[in-house]
């Protein structure tokens, strides 16, 4: 009787140490952190920056001739200037704006302001055409590209020497990475088909443009002056790490929130 429990008892432990050694040897099951860090990344834009509302600077809405149209998410951003003097006071900028949505209905014959954003030289960003900021307004800034992209204009006139405000290229760099659809490298390039034959690609002509691009690169301009053009590549780098930040910190919350 107690030579077969002894047995029993011998083959019993035998099993447990070889179980021992299996997991022993065996895959080491992910800490929560490390299961956290393998979510895969989703492509995020970066967060809205303050725009200030087309009721706050009191856009004429008595212009406006058409309801909003939409397109799809903004694949590319095109740059532009205004052409107005430089050394205004950045409150005169609203009554600038108006100035402008007036030449745009009245001199251009367009449906409101074309561009869909403005910045000022205090880097203020202002909402332009009508249709909600959050939404992909088809704008009337760029002739044949006015699909999917958005329009950002520097209140001002920036010719060769002239010196292109910080907080201007920071507030554009804020709008165009927040507005860009997710996933867009504005470091990039982007394939466009144009829509007029009026701009430096005929009409159903395919053209290859930078994302973040200047006015002049699809139509006949120097728009937006050489200076501001010039900033364009350091433009398209901040545009970029002001998303990578943002995909940082998604990225970040998402791995806590796999852990919790």
């Amino acid at each position: 009787m107690w030579s077969r429990r002894i047995a029993l008892g011998a083959v019993l432990l035998s099993l447990a140490f070889v179980a021992f050694l299996i997991l022993r040897d065996g895959p080491v099951g992910r800490a929560p952190a490390e299961r956290a860090a393998a979510v895969p990344r989703t492509p995020v834009t970066a967060p809205r920056p303050h725009i200030v509302s087309r009721a706050v600077w009191h856009a004429d809405e008595s212009l406006v001739r058409e309801k909003p149209h939409y397109t799809g998410a903004a694949r590319a951003v095109f740059i532009h200037h205004t052409g107005h003097g430089n050394r205004y006071d950045c409150d005169d900028a609203p009554e600038m704006l108006r100035s402008v949505q007036s030449d745009h209905v009245g001199a251009e014959g367009w449906d409101d302001i074309g561009y869909n954003f403005v910045v000022d030289r205090c880097g203020t960003i202002y909402e332009g055409r009508a249709g909600g900021v959050t939404r992909p307004v088809r704008g009337a800034h760029t002739k044949g590209f006015n699909t999917d992209t958005v329009g950002i204009a520097a209140l001002g006139t920036f010719d060769a020497g002239t010196p292109v405000p910080r907080p201007m290229l920071d507030a554009i760099a804020k709008v165009a990475a927040w507005k860009l659809a997710p996933g867009i490298d504005p470091r990039g390039s982007v394939r466009l088909v144009s829509t007029n034959d009026e701009s430096l690609f005929d009409k159903g002509e395919a053209a290859t443009l930078h994302v973040v691009s200047g006015h002049r690169d699809s139509y006949e301009t120097d728009c937006p002056g050489d200076a501001l053009y010039g900033k364009l590549p350091a433009l398209r780098e901040q545009t970029a790490a002001l998303r990578k930040a943002a995909t940082g910190r998604a990225d970040a919350a998402s791995a806590r929130a796999a852990v919790h």
